[in-house]
């Protein structure tokens, strides 16, 4: 999913980096700041993807940082709890390549 998630975002002109698993993720969003936006996959390894959002949300140095929920989680209950977490989109799998570009469109972000 990375993979095609960097493909699609390159194709758009967007640098992409990549983590393994949240506490990666966690620690290049510490080491820069200059992230527009981060996908975030619900399901990850050690910390899930709903805890990455919280830490991140709970560190006023990411609070600009614009976060959507990469997830096959459907249930409007888990989309809520995203939301409520501090995710700003929500997009479940499987998509394509225009229904991701839709879901940066209303993040504000300029899509090339």
């Amino acid at each position: 999913m990375r993979s095609i998630l960097g493909g699609i975002l390159g194709d758009v002109g967007f640098d992409s980096v990549m983590a393994a698993d949240a506490e990666e993720a966690l620690a290049g969003l510490e080491e820069d700041h200059a992230y527009d936006f981060a996908l975030v996959d619900w399901n990850l390894p050690g910390m899930s993807g709903l805890e990455l959002v919280q830490n991140i949300r709970n560190r006023p140095e990411m609070h600009d940082v614009r976060l959507m929920m990469v997830t096959t989680e459907t249930e409007l209950a888990r989309v809520q709890e995203a939301l409520d977490a501090g995710a700003d989109e929500y997009i479940m799998k499987p998509f394509d390549k225009e229904m991701l570009l839709e879901k940066l469109i209303l993040l504000g972000i300029e899509v090339g």
